[in-house]
């Protein structure tokens, strides 16, 4: 985090958790809700400000319990996630995935599908879902135990039933090279990401539970 930021808990430590205010959508924007509704499924406003989505990007972070927030200054604005903490983008030039707030993936250590065909990871960043403009992409490059890229393998199988036990990047141009490890692959129900995951979707203040 900003030391600015980490002086202004120092100082003023008991200002007031927000709800509701703040959201990530499931390709990766941050969205501000000016009403208080991100709790309740509220759309939001998109922020354009470069310098704004920058310091949000950097004083992002988590709660032992999964709980996603933006640390602004004093203050800590929970985050409603609409697919996942992170949402990841193809970085040709990198070899490898960057996050929405332009952290760079190390490893993969399993990747999951879920009955809507999202692909999300487990990262060293934390629980990330695949932006879906980049899914076909990155299904065409990984590689099953069986040695067919996901697609093949999920055209021939029940998505009630897991394809293949791990999966690999197999890319001739390297595209990929940082993340040449294979990693375990599951498919699941949407509905059971957030546990599976380690995160809480939609955090909720205390007082209203």
């Amino acid at each position: 985090m900003d030391q600015s930021v980490l002086d202004a808990q120092i100082r003023w430590p008991d200002v007031p958790a927000a709800y509701g205010w703040l959201s990530l959508s499931a390709r990766g924007e941050w969205r501000l809700h000016p009403l208080g509704d991100a709790h309740s499924g509220g759309l939001g406003q998109g922020i354009s400000n470069v310098q704004i989505l920058s310091f949000i990007g950097r004083n992002y972070a988590c709660e032992p319990n999964g709980e996603w927030f933006f640390q602004n200054g004093p203050q800590r604005v929970y985050v409603r996630l609409d697919a996942a903490p992170f949402v990841l983008r193809a970085d040709p030039t990198l070899g490898t995935l960057v996050s929405h707030n332009g952290q760079t993936v190390e490893h993969v250590t399993q990747w999951l599908m879920d009955d809507d065909g999202q692909l999300y990871a487990k990262t060293n960043l934390g629980a990330a879902r695949i932006d879906d403009r980049d899914l076909g992409l990155l299904a065409s490059q990984l590689i099953t135990s069986d040695s067919l890229n996901l697609l093949e393998a999920l055209e021939q199988s029940d998505l009630s039933q897991t394809p293949a036990s791990g999966l690999r990047f197999s890319d001739p141009t390297k595209v990929f090279a940082a993340l040449a490890q294979p990693a375990s692959f599951l498919i699941v129900q949407s509905q059971d990401l957030p546990d599976i995951l380690h995160f809480v979707a939609n955090p909720t203040s205390p007082s209203t539970h």
